[in-house]
């Protein structure tokens, strides 16, 4: 099995992650007019079931705390996913960047159109701020995983 940078697909991971949460609270409030508590709460449901859902979308701790064990967990799994794909590959900062945003938008699709059919309540937040968010969240995995793990580009 290959060898990944462990510790640089984690710092990647929870950097793009804490991105993502950022856009995503701070855009579904600004932009969509919801709650910003309505994501975490989508999220806890994950493994709370779906009791936890709006409405109301109020602050919920046993939710958010429920949202972000799995939102950061997720996060790693994909980044030492996406370490596993691209470690090898001598590729610039550029273009592991964009590879990640390309890999954002891959997750995006798998969440929001895959894992619908377990996970129904997603499908309602198919929208830009989820994918510009996603988005976000890959091209932030692509450029921190490259800067915490730099290859040797060949001449």
């Amino acid at each position: 099995m290959q060898s990944i940078k462990w510790g640089a697909a984690s710092r990647a991971s929870l950097i793009a992650g804490v991105v993502f949460l950022i856009l995503e609270l701070a855009l579904v409030a600004a932009v969509g007019g919801e709650s910003m508590w309505a994501p975490p709460r989508m999220i806890g449901a994950i493994i709370l079931g779906q009791d936890v859902l709006p409405p109301p979308a109020t602050f919920h701790l046993g939710s958010f705390v429920a949202a972000m064990i799995v939102h950061f967990g997720l996060a790693v799994i994909y980044g030492v996913i996406f370490a596993l794909v691209t470690d090898r590959a001598a590729w610039t900062l550029g273009v592991a960047t964009g590879v990640g945003l390309l890999f954002g938008l891959a997750i995006y699709a798998v969440n929001f159109y895959g894992m619908t059919a377990f996970l129904p309540w997603f499908s309602m937040a198919r929208n830009g701020i989820s994918i510009f968010a996603h988005a976000a969240f890959g091209l932030v995995l692509g450029y921190s995983y490259r800067k915490f793990a730099p290859c040797v580009v060949p001449a």
